[in-house]
C-alpha cells in the first residue's frame, strides 16, 4: 500500500532528509540501531574499562593499559538497539478546528505520517494509536517500509468527533501496550 501524498507531501519529505529521531532514554530492543541499549556488550562504541574478572575473554583485554599500569582491564562497549514507538493521534471534535481549510487533525495526521517515515527509515518499529472519547484503533509497531501505507491509510480515515480526555487515553494506552 502506497503512502498518502496528502499526508506526505514530496517537498516536505525532501526537507526531512538527514534528520534522525533518537531516544533520550535507554531502550531495549532485539536489533542493532541508533538508540542506546541498557546492555553492555562488545560492539563498536567504546564505553568504559572494567576490572578483569576470571572467566572474561582475553580478546577484550586492553593490552595498552596492562603495559602502562600492570593491571588487567577489559574494554566495554555500548550496544545500540532499535526503538519501538507508538504515535498517538487525538481525533476528538476539537481537532476539527482550524484556520482556513487546514484543521488541527490535518496537522496531527501529517506530523504522525512524517514521524512514521523518519522512524521507518531508521529501521525502527512504529505503531499508531488513535483516540477520541476512548481508544479507537491500535496498530502494533512494525519496521518494514511497506507499513507506512497502512499507517497513512488509517490516518486518512480519521474524522473529528466526540470529546477527549488525554489523561484517560494515556492511562488506557499504558494498560494495553506491551513493554
Amino acid at each position: 500500500m502506497l503512502a498518502s501524498k496528502r499526508l506526505l507531501d514530496p517537498a516536505a519529505v525532501a526537507r526531512l532528509t538527514g534528520l534522525q529521531l533518537r531516544a533520550i532514554a535507554v531502550v531495549e530492543g532485539f536489533l542493532t540501531g541508533l538508540h542506546q541499549s541498557p546492555y553492555h556488550g562488545f560492539s563498536v562504541e567504546f564505553s568504559e574499562h572494567r576490572q578483569y574478572m576470571p572467566g572474561d575473554s582475553l580478546k577484550h583485554l586492553d593490552y595498552k593499559v596492562l603495559a602502562r599500569t600492570g593491571r588487567y582491564y577489559i574494554k566495554q562497549f555500548e550496544e545500540e538497539t532499535n526503538l519501538k514507538a507508538y504515535l498517538l493521534v487525538d481525533h476528538s471534535g476539537s481537532m476539527g478546528f482550524g484556520s482556513g481549510e487546514v484543521t488541527k487533525l490535518d496537522y496531527g495526521e501529517s506530523l504522525a505520517a512524517a514521524l512514521s517515515l523518519l522512524l521507518l527509515k531508521q529501521r525502527d518499529a512504529v505503531g499508531l494509536i488513535t483516540f477520541a472519547e476512548e481508544l479507537t484503533e491500535i496498530l502494533d509497531p512494525h519496521s518494514a517500509m511497506g507499513w507506512l501505507g497502512t499507517l497513512t491509510s488509517s490516518l486518512e480515515k480519521l474524522e473529528p468527533s466526540g470529546r477527549t480526555s488525554v489523561p484517560e487515553a494515556l492511562f488506557n494506552v499504558a494498560e494495553r501496550v506491551k513493554r
